[in-house]
């Protein structure tokens, strides 16, 4: 078993409930490349500052390369009795190099450690979830460009609303997940900070070298604050929250999916390769995936909730109850990063249902605005064009007659404004074509969308 850090002041063994219910090694085994490459730095400042001889120093280092050759190997074995990974990684070397071993641990506490690890597992996994987040933006607009003519009945309340193309409505997806990205990227900046150094919570009486430490690192600076450094967890709130919030939209997208691949919709058919059957009805082919996603992502809000439920009543500054921010930050990151992945995939092989959708833009509700703005083109207030429409629906739309057979008479009757050409605009075409203002839904702007997003996303 895995030597304790600190066992030499108790006085007897630590119960085995205790042990076990204390242990971290179970999740924060995650953390071990990076505990091994922030030992290698702080070994070395150590070296350089003099502050351990300098043979001890190279032993260190060369220890800790050959664990971590052993790690990106797949043949670093965990001691699943070690209290934490810094204490098994500190248990091998020793067991590698010998008495020098024990000189790593001067002017560092596994407070500041641990801050250390986290912040690099995490900086790398921002790296990952960005690149991620852009190949889902690119499949999905090649999906949007490969239908870049399909007009749909748009939604809002869940009932018909207006045209769009089906492009328009991808965009929004892209543009959603820009913002995700941006959030992830904003908040490596205030990851940024290198906390080692700061030992217990009050810093060191030892020569060291933090600012040598954090150039080898990678780090952008350094944390102000020993008390802070190992107390803070904001980081890993602001990441979990960033993820939350990618999440809904991971969400939203895959409602739409469900929703857009019912018999009542038809608009869509997903890939069997990401739908399930059923034991008892044998034509079901059910986006069983897609569900999973939507019900998964209640669990990474749960791990948000769950870190800030556990911050709030902190004294500063470190307490043990901070070893409990890995698991739902590692679940959280895993989470999204396979639920990325499926999207990812998913888009690739969706098929549009052309013809079912085509049958859904006979609904001349679709096109009650675009008659509005004529009317309002004809000098009509806002609330005179509503009321106007609003009697042909209920006189026309509600019995189910369609304004494009009304007479030129029937029309005027409902006003003189209402001319014969108000039936061009009757139809899905003219309507996304009417929507020309900044950001809207004609063709030309969404062609430039198109195009605009092809050169961020390549």
């Amino acid at each position: 078993m895995t030597k304790k850090l600190w066992g030499s002041r108790f006085p007897k063994k630590t119960s085995v409930l205790a042990d076990k219910f204390t242990s971290s090694i179970s999740f924060d085994y995650k953390l071990a490349r990076y505990d091994c490459l922030g030992s290698i730095a702080h070994a070395r400042m150590l070296g350089k500052q003099r502050i351990i001889p300098q043979k001890d120093s190279k032993l260190i280092v060369k220890g800790l390369s050959s664990i971590l050759k052993s790690l990106e190997k797949g043949k670093f074995k965990i001691d699943p009795k070690a209290e934490d990974i810094h204490s098994n990684i500190q248990d091998m070397l020793f067991r590698r190099i010998g008495n020098a071993a024990h000189k790593l641990h001067t002017a560092r506490s596994r407070n500041d450690q641990i801050a250390l690890d986290i912040k690099m597992y995490i900086k790398n996994e921002i790296t990952e979830l960005t690149d991620f987040i852009i190949l889902l933006q690119r499949s999905i607009l090649k999906f949007a460009r490969d239908n870049r003519k399909v007009i749909i009945p748009g939604y809002t309340h869940l009932q018909v609303a207006q045209c769009v193309l089906l492009a328009h409505h991808l965009l929004a997806y892209i543009v959603s997940l820009e913002r995700d990205k941006a959030r992830l990227i904003d908040a490596q900046k205030r990851i940024d900070q290198m906390p080692l150094g700061s030992c217990a919570f009050s810093g060191t009486g030892l020569p060291i070298d933090r600012e040598a430490v954090k150039k080898e690192l990678g780090f952008k600076g350094l944390t102000e604050n020993s008390i802070d450094s190992v107390s803070d967890r904001d980081f890993v709130i602001e990441i979990l929250a960033d993820l939350s919030i990618l999440s809904v939209h991971l969400s939203r997208i895959a409602e739409d999916l469900i929703l857009w691949s019912t018999k009542e919709f038809s608009f869509i058919d997903i890939d069997f390769s990401f739908c399930t059957g059923s034991s008892i009805m044998p034509h079901k082919k059910n986006p069983d995936v897609l569900e999973l996603i939507r019900g998964t992502v209640g669990k990474i809000h749960g791990d948000l909730s769950n870190v800030l439920i556990m911050m709030k009543g902190l004294p500063l500054s470190y307490n043990r109850d901070l070893q409990l921010d890995k698991p739902p930050l590692f679940d959280a990151i895993d989470t999204v990063k396979d639920i990325l992945e499926i999207f990812i995939a998913l888009f690739e092989d969706i098929v549009i249902e052309k013809e079912a959708i085509r049958a859904r833009l006979n609904d001349e509700s679709l096109f009650s605005v675009d008659i509005v703005e004529y009317l309002i083109k004809k000098g009509l207030s806002y609330r005179e064009a509503h009321d106007i429409v609003g009697r042909i629906a209920k006189d026309c739309l509600d019995k189910g007659e369609r304004i494009s057979e009304l007479t030129n008479h029937e029309l005027r009757k409902y006003s003189k404004k209402l001319m014969p050409d108000v039936k061009s605009i009757l139809n899905p075409v003219a309507s996304v074509n009417l929507k020309t203002s900044y950001g809207g839904t004609s063709p030309r702007l969404v062609e430039r969308q198109l195009s605009i997003w092809n050169k961020r996303l390549r």
